[in-house]
């Protein structure tokens, strides 16, 4: 017996979907490693990601450094010579 949509001995082809009935396994590659391989593989990954990187030459290195050096003595300065005042005009107002 047929209807408008099919036969009725025959399962939509919607429903056969043997592919989706299948279980995923939770976790991927971490399920299957123990602590140390996991740490073995945490450790290559960072290896992997600091080959990536590109290093700064030795020249670069030492002008960067001396940028912030000369950044950083400027800045405590500037707190220095606030910090100085304000501890004078508290003198004056209170003391």
């Amino acid at each position: 017996m047929t209807d408008a949509v099919g036969s009725i001995d025959m399962p939509d082809a919607e429903d056969e979907a043997p592919e989706s009935k299948k279980k995923t396994r939770k976790g991927g590659k971490r399920a299957k490693k123990g602590p140390l391989g996991r740490l073995a593989l945490f450790y290559r990954q960072i290896v992997a990601e600091l080959r990536k990187v590109v290093w700064p030459t030795r020249h670069q290195l030492t002008t960067y450094t001396t940028v912030v050096i000369i950044f950083v003595v400027i800045m405590i300065s500037m707190v220095t010579v606030i910090d100085f005042g304000f501890t004078e005009a508290v003198k004056y107002v209170f003391g």
